[in-house]
C-alpha cells in the first residue's frame, strides 16, 4: 500500500512539501501544487490510509504532517535491502 500511494508523482509532492514546511493545511497544499482542492483531498486521504501521513482537525481545517514512525520503518526497510545489495558478490 505505501508504495503505490508512493506511485503517483502529486502524492511525492505533497510529501515533499510536508517534509520543507513540516506540518499544513490542505489549503497551503492547493496553494503550492498546480492542482485542484478535491484532487489535493483524494490524494491526502491515500497517504493518509497508507500511513504515510496524519492528520490532525485544528477548527474547520485538518493539519496534515509527515507520520514519522511509518518513515522510520522505510529506512529500516531499504537500509537492510542497501546492506543486503552491498554485501552480495555476483556473477
Amino acid at each position: 500500500m505505501i508504495a503505490k500511494a508512493l506511485g503517483h508523482p502529486a502524492r511525492v509532492a505533497i510529501i515533499e512539501y510536508l517534509l520543507k514546511v513540516n506540518t499544513c493545511i490542505t489549503g497551503d497544499i492547493v496553494n503550492e501544487l498546480p492542482l485542484a482542492q478535491p484532487t489535493i483531498s483524494q490524494h491526502l486521504k491515500e497517504l493518509k490510509n497508507a500511513g504515510l501521513i496524519k492528520g490532525n482537525i485544528e477548527g474547520n481545517s485538518v493539519c496534515y504532517c509527515i507520520d514519522e514512525n511509518t518513515f522510520e520503518i522505510l529506512k529500516d526497510y531499504f537500509s537492510k535491502i542497501i546492506n543486503t545489495v552491498t554485501d552480495q558478490k555476483c556473477c
